[in-house]
């Protein structure tokens, strides 16, 4: 009983959510899932799809088709799987919004890069060499804007913390993490595209 008061059973990873899902076909699994990935998916469909409704709406309707993908593919590293069949699902409402001749918003330019590749690339490699651009990325911006930029997306920190912990006005906190994000993205874009 002692023990028992210290010893927190550890939850379920994705891969075991995944496998206990393929076996038992209980949908609590993927709600587990769902808990856990949806502000990633979100904010993916919102980097392609630009339209809050519509990121909300494509984030609920990649989640449905969790349930008959889970059963079709092995899932190695379910998180970045899930990114790419994000991306896939975002590029492919794009596309049929210009069939349909609707005003659809530009492909980022990155697309075509990364769908190219993705046709020769695992998904881990794939992941890998995202991983490898943002931090190399990192390394080329200016040191104000990467620390920001670090605080903020890797440790979490709020604008109000960033500022205390720099010694910034929050307005320029704000503004090197925007100024920072879009010179990451613009080494990221031409990175792929030297690939």
């Amino acid at each position: 009983m002692f023990l028992k008061l210290f010893t927190k059973e550890r939850p379920p990873d994705d891969a075991e959510l995944v496998q206990q899902y393929r076996r038992t076909g209980d949908m609590a699994y993927i709600g587990k899932l769902f808990e856990r990935h949806t502000d990633m998916v979100y904010l993916v469909c919102m980097k392609y799809l630009q339209e809050e409704e519509e990121s909300k709406d494509a984030t609920m309707h990649i989640f449905e088709q969790l349930v008959e993908a889970l059963k079709k593919h092995e899932v190695g590293n379910f998180k970045s799987w899930l990114h790419v069949l994000s991306k896939n699902h975002c590029l492919q409402l794009l596309r049929a919004q210009k069939a349909r001749g609707k005003t659809a918003l530009p492909i980022p330019a990155e697309s075509s890069t990364e769908m190219v590749t993705s046709l020769y690339l695992s998904e881990d490699q794939q992941h890998d060499l995202e991983i490898q651009a943002l931090e190399q990325g990192l390394t080329e911006l200016p040191p104000e804007q990467r620390t920001c930029l670090e605080l903020f997306y890797l440790q979490h920190r709020s604008y109000k913390e960033i500022a205390v912990m720099t010694g910034c006005e929050l307005s320029r906190v704000k503004s090197h993490i925007q100024n920072g994000r879009r010179n990451l993205k613009i080494y990221v874009e031409k990175h792929h595209a030297q690939r």
